[in-house]
């Protein structure tokens, strides 16, 4: 029998009159990797939020484990502005990981005498191994400047320290938000397998359907209010509630079967004789409203007639775009043709946003152009949202763009009836935008992309904080979209849907027409010969593929002395501090803010940077050969 950790009890929950759940009850065990699925808007964050005490409940019983090592990985995470990467990294209770940022604190400071004292606790403790797997991870999600202020990081990059801190303090229980936002692909994958392989539980809110896939053994959806629970993974949650929603329908064919002789007789009933069958009268109500019932997923396929579009689309000419030294692209040529469908993919950072930016005139490329058909008509969903006025309804927000769309079949669909397809029920049309959630915004802003009825649709991360029902409806309706389309996301599950080829954008001016989908890309990447690895980020990553004895010292495996072992950490310490100012120097020379003289020393300085990290880099070579 597993051992339970967490106990949820008859967990109520309401705000004014919106009641998100009630008795609420379930249970996580030792082993248990629950992905849960529900709607946005109906409680998923809030959930989270009272399981980890910030939010209180309004009835009901949260029970865990007693000491039990829990961590929060929250859906956008705050740190003191003034906190620095290392010690955000590094907040946790376990005494060995604090030993290691102390250690880590005086290589940065190159304190020799601490050092040697660091190196003795370190060996007493037996400290390596968890050095080289917070090394690892810290890697992995490409956290290499500890001393930097929160303060000043991205939302992508707070995520990533956020997520850094909780896998390094090894909780026995992780209770996570959103994981894989802001993440590069390979990042996903990495923690998909560091997930797979840990004996850590989790309980996770994710729109990513891969991840859930590869990770969860049970599904938890909270629908109208109820759970459900499935063990197993996602596909099987699929199965479960394709059974699920044909015994309803069954139920509702049946129930209006009924409904109609019901009917009868409630016609035939003389006025007076009402209250001597009150029973049946209800039963007829309950009969009628379980008749009427109708899911999300019964909705119909939407297909838009969209407006004309011509033959001649787009065509690149020799685009070339770069900031500083970061190439984005060199000359570039491509002819996009009518009724295609691009997903663009890539690590953060490569390029992907500045590319359709260009497109949509919202950003200049350097030289070359972007020739686009007069008969196109864009429409842009992008990263950063839309700012919407709080005080406006819904309805009227949608309406203020179109009061209807054409289905182009003869057929009209007004504002409100589109907003219902993407999941906005009357009542909530007729509220004000600031009572929505985050998820719930970001639909709406779809629905104000959609509702213009273009030819061209451009999406941005459309997938992030949407729930896994939209990103359904989404799909289908992009399924039968008559227009073009250029997808621009990490969710490999939603681009393999909705593209039919690939442009893979590697980095520096490096980009790759891949004629398939995201899942027959990455086997076909998977399927070339593996490169030589690079020695120093060998190093830093642990190579868990062999990972050393447990216990065992570094000295008894390398055979090099003391002082050259110390040497060793000094490298790959000074190693990753210079690469982080290289990545500072690169992002400063392409904010444009820089001036002629500042452009000067700036590209000195990284000349110097690349020569200082060639040298160390292959001083950090002569001694790993020796080990």
């Amino acid at each position: 029998m597993p051992n339970p950790l967490l106990q949820i009890d008859r967990l109520d929950k309401s705000f004014g009159d919106l009641t998100l759940f009630r008795d609420l009850s379930f249970g996580l065990a030792e082993g248990d990797r629950i992905g849960l699925i529900a709607p946005n808007g109906s409680g998923k964050t809030t959930l989270l939020n009272m399981l980890t005490g910030r939010e209180p409940c309004d009835g009901g019983r949260i029970v865990f484990r007693h000491h039990i090592r829990m961590a929060y990985l929250e859906q956008a995470p705050a740190f003191d502005p003034e906190m620095s990467v290392l010690d955000a990294c590094f907040d946790c209770d376990s005494e060995t990981v604090r030993l290691i940022a102390r250690y880590e604190e005086v290589i940065a400071a190159g304190n020799r005498d601490a050092m040697d004292e660091m190196t003795s606790l370190m060996d007493l403790h037996g400290a390596w191994d968890c050095e080289r797997r917070v090394k690892q991870i810290l890697t992995r999600l490409k956290i290499t400047d500890f001393h930097r202020k929160t303060g000043t990081l991205s939302g992508g990059q707070a995520k990533r320290v956020a997520l850094a801190g909780v896998l390094i303090g090894e909780p026995e229980l992780l209770i996570a938000d959103e994981p894989t936002n802001h993440l590069d692909p390979d990042m996903v994958e990495w923690l998909e397998e560091y997930l797979s392989r840990s004996s850590v539980s989790l309980l996770m809110v994710t729109h990513d359907r891969y991840f859930l896939d590869r990770v969860c053994n049970r599904i938890l959806e909270i629908d109208d209010g109820r759970l459900f629970s499935c063990k197993g993974n996602y596909t099987r949650f699929l199965e479960m509630r394709a059974e699920r929603a044909e015994a309803r329908n069954a139920e509702s064919e049946k129930a209006a079967n009924l409904l109609r002789k019901e009917l009868e007789w409630m016609r035939r009933q003389p006025q007076a004789r009402g209250t001597k069958a009150k029973s049946r009268v209800d039963a007829f109500h309950a009969l009628e409203e379980r008749a009427q019932h109708r899911r999300g997923e019964q909705l119909i396929r939407l297909t838009t007639r969209g407006s004309r579009i011509g033959k001649k689309i787009f065509e690149a000419k020799e685009v070339s775009k770069r900031f500083g030294d970061i190439r984005i692209t060199e000359k570039f040529n491509y002819i996009f043709t009518r009724g295609e469908k691009m997903g663009i993919v890539g690590n953060n950072g490569s390029g992907k946003t500045t590319f359709v930016k260009m497109l949509l005139g919202l950003e200049r490329p350097d030289s070359g152009t972007f020739d686009v058909g007069e008969t196109v008509r864009f429409g842009y969903y992008s990263q950063e949202g839309l700012l919407f006025d709080e005080q406006t309804k819904v309805i009227d927000l949608v309406r203020d763009i179109a009061e209807v769309i054409d289905l182009g079949d003869g057929h009209l669909l007004t504002a409100s009836q589109f907003l219902q397809h993407f999941l906005f029920p009357p009542e909530k049309q007729h509220s004000y935008v600031y009572k929505l959630s985050g998820g719930e915004k970001r639909r709406l802003y779809l629905c104000t992309v959609l509702i213009g009825n273009p030819n061209f649709l451009v999406l941005d991360e459309p997938t992030n904080d949407l729930d896994v029902v939209t990103l359904n409806v989404l799909e289908e309706y992009l399924a039968g979209f008559r227009g073009c389309l250029i997808t621009v996301s990490h969710d490999r599950c939603f681009t393999d849907k909705v593209a039919d080829h690939l442009l893979v954008f590697h980095g520096d001016a490096q980009i790759q027409d891949f004629p398939g989908n995201c899942t027959q890309y990455r086997a076909w990447k998977s399927s070339l010969p593996k490169p030589p690895a690079d020695p120093v980020k060998g190093k830093a990553s642990g190579r868990e593929e062999t990972p050393p004895s447990r216990g065992r010292r570094p000295e008894e495996k390398k055979r090099l002395t003391f002082k050259e072992r110390q040497e060793m950490g000094e490298l790959e310490r000074e190693v990753e501090l210079l690469e982080a100012e290289k990545e500072e120097i690169s992002l400063s020379l392409s904010s444009g803010t820089l001036s002629a003289g500042e452009l000067t020393d700036q590209s000195n300085r990284l000349s110097q940077l690349i020569t200082l990290i060639d040298g160390k880099t292959m001083r950090w070579l002569e001694l790993s050969e020796r080990a």
